[in-house]
């Protein structure tokens, strides 16, 4: 039992009983060993003081892991934060929270303006979350920019932290396949994420994400560039053996992940997904958002 919780919280999908014993017991899972610089190591809750600070840590934690039961309101599927942000915001090379904190105040292009940190949290719930942004002064936005800061809190400020983000896979010489990509799928990804994306539940909470449909990230995210899933997916997953994938089989299987449907884009153009397309799209790194597939238009979203 002791193995499998700190699995399941990895992903932020278990009980708040379950939480608690998993912030206790670090996971064992491992980045690539082929990575060149040495890693920030976060805090340890054994560090965490027994006051105000400590138990408003400790809050953002459980909101971390947890946030879709915790935070329906502001949820739109059925995403937590850590189904992207590995081992609770700790793992290298998979967007550690320690990494994003010290960065910011920074320039955002996807909105065109300087953002604050919890700016940046309210982004994910509206796209990878495909929910509502709580409020930047919200007591939730609190603790889980107080749950960063401790994180972070011995990190430099304003450095490039080796680990930080996913770090990128270039395209194959010979692009992506979607047949490659569907046969990987089946043998390395539908054991936990389903033979349709669908993830797997126990009653009605998600024990392994959805990749598409109505609970799965929306047209919006990050992760809809076939780029961006690529490097995730190559440095994170399958989960427990990161590193196992050839950047020509993490693209393949990002293409055809990313090539079904999802919740439309919230910044949708007068209804159109062309006039979409062009305005958030056309040069946000490799995505299929718009374009026609086999004679399907990519992009309608599910409701």
């Amino acid at each position: 039992m002791k193995r499998l919780i700190p699995v399941l919280m990895v992903l932020g999908l278990g009980n708040a009983y379950a939480a608690k014993i998993a912030m206790q017991d670090q996971s064992q899972l491992k980045v690539p060993g082929s990575q060149a610089a040495p890693v920030f190591v976060a805090p340890a809750e054994s560090e965490l003081p027994d006051n105000a600070f400590g138990q408003m840590v400790r809050d953002g934690y459980a909101l971390f892991v947890d946030t879709r039961r915790l935070m329906p309101e502001a949820v739109g599927n059925g995403m937590n934060c850590s189904n992207c942000h590995l081992d609770q915001g700790r793992m290298a090379h998979s967007a550690p929270l320690w990494g994003a904190y010290p960065m910011y105040p920074a320039y955002r292009k996807k909105n065109d303006k300087v953002n604050t940190f919890a700016e940046r949290i309210q982004g994910c719930f509206q796209f990878s979350m495909n929910g509502k942004p709580p409020a930047a002064d919200s007591a939730q936005m609190t603790a889980l920019s107080v749950y960063s800061y401790w994180l972070a809190n011995k990190a430099p400020i304003g450095v490039e932290a080796p680990g930080r983000g996913y770090p990128e896979v270039p395209q194959p010489a010979g692009g992506y396949d979607f047949k490659r990509g569907h046969q990987l799928y089946r043998t390395q990804c539908a054991i936990c994420h389903g033979e349709q994306g669908e993830g797997q539940k126990i009653a009605d909470d998600y024990v392994m994400p959805p990749l598409w449909g109505k609970d799965s990230y929306n047209w919006g995210a990050g992760m809809h560039r076939i780029n961006t899933a690529a490097s995730f997916i190559k440095h994170n997953m399958p989960l427990g053996k990161p590193g196992s994938l050839t950047d020509q089989q993490a693209w393949d299987v990002a293409a055809w992940i990313n090539r079904h449907e999802r919740p439309q884009d919230p910044r949708l153009v007068d209804g159109s997904i062309e006039r979409t397309r062009l305005k958030f799209h056309a040069n946000d790194g490799v995505n299929l958002y718009g374009h026609e597939i086999n004679g399907v238009l990519i992009g309608k979203g599910v409701d």
